[in-house]
């Protein structure tokens, strides 16, 4: 038996439609905004965006809190960026 059209996907109690995307929320963490998930024909599929590696040894989440970048040598520390974002790495363990 065929379906008439392309499949929804399920995650949990929601349905996404067919080329649909969203942030999972995964309790008690709520949205992961670092992670993608798309619906294709009825598979779920989901990436964590991708970073290139810092090379410095107190990257800053300043612009991207889901990329570390190095702060320029004459920027000021700022405590807020070390600030270690417990919930992406929560979901990648």
């Amino acid at each position: 038996m065929q379906a008439d059209g392309p499949r929804a996907c399920r995650f949990g109690r929601r349905w996404y439609l067919n080329n649909e995307s969203w942030h999972p929320s995964v309790p008690p963490f709520g949205e992961m905004k670092c992670i993608l998930c798309w619906c294709v024909s009825g598979e779920t599929h989901c990436q964590r965006q991708e970073c290139p590696p810092a090379t410095c040894a107190s990257p800053a989440r300043r612009d991207n809190p889901c990329c570390a970048k190095c702060r320029p040598s004459d920027a000021p520390p700022d405590a807020r960026e070390k600030v270690h974002d417990a919930r992406a790495e929560a979901w990648s363990h």
